[in-house]
């Protein structure tokens, strides 16, 4: 065989070099799908003719469900990802989807929970969501995969993230 045999050759990539761009696909993944569902949330909105609140008020009404928090809750319980809280708390408020009051201890903080007007948008997104649950299982969307084995896996690289951020290496 000759030296040259080898010459135009792209060399393998080695294990660290696959996983980088696995990694990198995933993390592009997690947010077009995220960006995909706020798509989604707007899209049936629209059908039905709710103009006057956005997907990411919807998603966040749908989060809080039942429970009664301070805005700053949200974030901490993982209610709400956005930047924004407080605008689109306002907005909630002044559209009748959600009361506020000041906390009882501390006066500083304000309370909030969800209307009528606020239930029935979650009761809408929980539908949707109950739609997709029944599209995905039907059309075998994940094959042998189980979604309760991807959410683990996703839950790993939260908690790495979080350590990240802390500095716990």
């Amino acid at each position: 065989m000759s030296m040259h045999a080898d010459v135009g050759r792209v060399p393998e990539p080695s294990p660290t070099e696959e996983f980088l761009v696995a990694y990198l696909d995933t993390l592009s993944m997690v947010e077009r799908l995220h960006r995909l569902l706020l798509d989604v949330i707007k899209d049936e909105f629209e059908r039905l003719g709710i103009i006057d609140i956005n997907a990411v008020q919807a998603l966040l009404l749908f989060n809080i469900g039942d429970n009664e928090v301070t805005a700053g809750e949200l974030k901490t319980r993982g209610y709400y990802q956005g930047s924004n809280v407080s605008y689109n708390l306002k907005k909630l408020v002044e559209y009748e989807y959600m009361h506020h009051q000041k906390c009882a201890v501390d006066r500083r903080a304000v309370r909030v929970r969800l209307t009528e007007k606020g239930q029935n948008v979650r009761k809408t997104v929980a539908e949707l969501f109950q739609r997709h649950a029944d599209g995905i299982l039907s059309r075998e969307v994940t094959g042998d995969i189980q979604l309760k084995d991807i959410n683990a896996s996703l839950r790993k690289m939260e908690r790495y993230w979080t350590d990240q951020i802390r500095y716990i290496y």
